[in-house]
């Protein structure tokens, strides 16, 4: 299948499908005209890519893993042996940065919560009354 098909069957525009062959992570066949042609294992891996970065995981990551991760009904199951340490260690990861923010945001609620009433730079109400 072409381009604009592949986009109609998995929702994934041109310009991330393109970003995924420059990645390693697809590899669509070439016509003589060099335009791309997919197949149906494209698809899939597309289905499978897509899941990978909203879970936290960076592309170069997705290309090392992704030969290692199979589609069983509706979940991605890991293939490969070594699999499952990587995405406890990157779970590990992803857990600490949440921590960090976390903490970061704690600081600055506290900075927010010691503001003036009327805000930064809000000058001081003018006291009105007869003199």
């Amino acid at each position: 299948m072409r381009m604009k098909e592949m986009v109609r069957r998995t929702g994934v525009h041109e310009r991330p499908l393109r970003y995924y062959e420059q990645q390693g992570l697809l590899t669509p066949g070439r016509l003589p005209s060099g335009y791309r042609i997919y197949g149906e294992s494209d698809v899939a891996t597309v289905r499978r890519i897509r899941c990978l970065p909203a879970a936290g995981l960076p592309t170069a990551l997705i290309a090392r893993i992704l030969p290692c991760i199979r589609a069983d009904d509706e979940h991605l199951v890991p293939a490969c042996p070594d699999l499952l340490g990587r995405l406890r260690r990157e779970g590990e990861r992803i857990t600490r940065a949440i921590e960090d923010l976390q903490a970061s945001r704690a600081i600055l609620d506290t900075i927010i919560t010691a503001a003036p009433p009327g805000g930064v730079g809000t000058p001081p109400p003018v006291a009105t009354g007869a003199s």
